[in-house]
């Protein structure tokens, strides 16, 4: 979903994970003993064995302090997240982790079954790496979307960048609708080849941005969402290749944890107006932020903490 001036930032492990990871002789996993529940935030419970798997990703990452109390803590936090990123329909899919996931690999030179031992090995789990992933690349478009306006440059700003740089910067202004062929959770497995199959078939059939509502009647439990103005550099990078690459006035698909979607573009133009410096700046201004935690996730954090029931056992 594209709302706000959602901008994902690359995650990045740093080295020193990797550098462990060396370390780690085979068949040398931990065994762990049987879980119990150490945490329950709003009645999803939090074990044992998932505080095991993320201390040990935790000392592949080299964090200091105590450990065992840091995992609880750090575990806590990705379930506020990642049940205000469910609440809110804003998670990326399986596929784009799976994705992450093997660049990541690759990026160290291994294959994706390799990467999968040696997180076995840790005793972190690929899986768990997984989930780890999907919470970093879902969580800041929830920031974005929440806290963009805020984040506003003002008119002088924008005045004096512009000065600076002589010309307005040029981006791309696109209109886009969202097309989605809804798979309830029940069916996902069952169902989902075959609605990726009929979304794919009804790309060519789609009759433009004003049919929509009526392209989506003719099909069984098709919705459309209206995603509005939306600039270049707030495209998530989930989205932007398929919009680069859409032809026929439709991107590819994806499976999302919503069923299968694709994208309508209704409208495309070069733009320089002031809106459209604004959006150039600021993505310019996250592309130099150097990863440094934003103060307004740390915000909104605390606002699931003081909102949420946690209680620790």
């Amino acid at each position: 979903m594209i709302k706000g001036r959602t901008a994902i930032r690359t995650l990045a492990l740093g080295t020193a994970m990797l550098a462990l990871f060396a370390f780690i002789e085979p068949g040398a996993a931990p065994v762990f003993a049987a879980s119990e529940i150490k945490a329950v935030v709003n009645k999803t419970a939090i074990t044992s064995g998932d505080i095991a798997k993320r201390a040990a990703f935790m000392r592949l990452r080299r964090q200091k302090g105590d450990i065992g109390k840091l995992a609880k803590e750090e575990m806590v936090d990705e379930v506020l997240k990642r049940q205000e990123i469910a609440r809110l329909g804003m998670s990326v899919s399986t596929t784009d982790v799976d994705k992450s996931f093997e660049r990541f690999a690759a990026s160290n030179k291994l294959s994706p079954a390799q990467m999968t031992s040696i997180l076995d090995q840790a005793g972190v789990g690929a899986d768990h790496f997984k989930a780890y992933l999907a919470v970093q690349m879902s969580w800041p478009r929830l920031v974005n979307s929440r806290y963009g306006a805020s984040n506003k440059l003002s008119t002088q700003d924008i005045v004096t960048r512009l000065l600076e740089n002589k010309q307005k910067p040029v981006t791309t202004e696109y209109f886009l609708k969202q097309v989605i062929f809804v798979i309830p959770e029940s069916k996902r497995s069952a169902i989902t080849g075959k609605r990726k199959s009929e979304a794919e078939a009804s790309r060519s059939k789609f009759p433009g941005c004003d049919g929509a509502m009526q392209f989506a009647r003719d099909y069984h439990d098709v919705s459309i969402r209206n995603l509005g103005r939306v600039m270049a550099p707030e495209l998530p990078t989930d989205w932007k290749p398929l919009i680069e690459k859409a032809s026929g006035g439709t991107t590819g698909t994806r499976v999302t944890e919503r069923g299968v979607e694709y994208l309508a573009i209704c409208n495309q133009r070069e733009v320089s107006d002031d809106a459209a410096a604004e959006v150039v700046f600021r993505a310019e201004d996250i592309g130099k932020a150097d990863n440094a935690e934003d103060p307004n996730s740390k915000k909104f954090l605390d606002e699931l903490r003081s909102k949420a029931q946690i209680v620790y056992r």
